[in-house]
């Protein structure tokens, strides 16, 4: 009987190696590269960190996913984002407990949870109206209606900050897919498994592949090819790192990437000031037609 209880005392607990989300699906990094999560000095998890390659995939992913995602309805885009909501609301308790070990109070995790919640519903909201809003009927002195109406700019690249870890990321990538774009989205380095879990409770819901693509790594490995990539349309940098946004801007001239910097403090995420419908259009193109009155 003793054998048996110091059996069970020496034995190692199996800990989970979250994957990387690439194209609707969970994939190890093809380095094999495996680092471990760690809070207080105790290791939580290992999760596998994305190389170059892991990167260029992504891209392929979300190019791959950005027709049939731009052309669905605005209706069925917003439909989709709120089954995201539906989907996080059901597992809320999974998600308070991921963010509850990574050094968190259980009644923050459980606000974080709330507002990551509420933000996906708010930006859902704004899928069939932002068009409406921010398009125009030009007055023209020629016979010709003139119609100026958004459209999605591409692949957007997303560097999400360490702090807040979910609530961030989600209220960066929300009004960069809502318009119809696809996102490559470089998690928080330091505190990846919150935004990972998110991944596998998005991968159930109704969210095409690809969509969302959600790499964990280090910013400052991984900006240089970001930024030069040719097929990343437009860059959002959260990382609130003036070096890396040098980087950033530099590379993205290659093929003149928009670039956006959201620099806000870890408190801002939590406010109105991450709910913002401006943030909407720096992924969108302002598109103009002419039509001609008459015969």
């Amino acid at each position: 009987m003793l054998d048996r209880v110091r059996k069970k005392e020496a034995r190692l607990p199996v800990l989970k190696t979250y994957k990387l989300f690439i194209g609707g699906k969970f994939v190890r990094s093809e380095s094999g590269r495996v680092s471990p999560a760690r809070s207080n000095g105790q290791v939580l998890a290992n999760f596998s960190r994305a190389s170059r390659k892991d990167f260029r995939d992504a891209v392929t992913a979300a190019r791959a996913a950005l027709g049939g995602w731009s052309n669905a309805s605005a209706y069925l885009r917003g439909q989709i984002l709120y089954r995201a909501a539906e989907m996080l609301e059901t597992r809320a308790g999974e998600l308070e407990a991921e963010l509850a070990h990574t050094a968190r109070r259980k009644t923050r995790a459980r606000e974080e949870t709330s507002l990551t919640i509420d933000r996906l519903v708010h930006y859902a909201g704004w899928t069939d109206k932002f068009s409406q809003i921010f398009s125009a009927a030009n007055l023209v002195a020629s016979s010709h209606f003139n119609f100026t109406i958004p459209e999605p700019t591409g692949v957007v690249a997303v560097i999400c900050p360490n702090e807040p870890p979910l609530l961030a990321p989600v209220s960066l990538v929300a009004p960069v897919i809502l318009s119809g774009n696809t996102a490559v989205v470089l998690i928080s380095a330091t505190q990846p498994l919150p935004a990972l879990t998110f991944a596998e409770i998005i991968a159930t819901s109704d969210l095409p592949g690809g969509v969302i693509n959600l790499l964990a790594g280090e910013p400052n490995e991984l900006a240089v090819h970001l930024a030069g990539h040719m097929d990343v349309n437009a860059i959002v940098d959260a990382s609130g790192d003036p070096k890396l946004g040098a980087i950033l801007q530099e590379g993205g001239a290659v093929n003149v990437k928009r670039y956006f910097s959201r620099d806000l403090k870890p408190g801002s995420w939590r406010t109105e000031a991450a709910e913002n419908p401006y943030w909407i259009l720096d992924t969108v193109e302002m598109k103009t037609a002419w039509h001609p009155i008459g015969l």
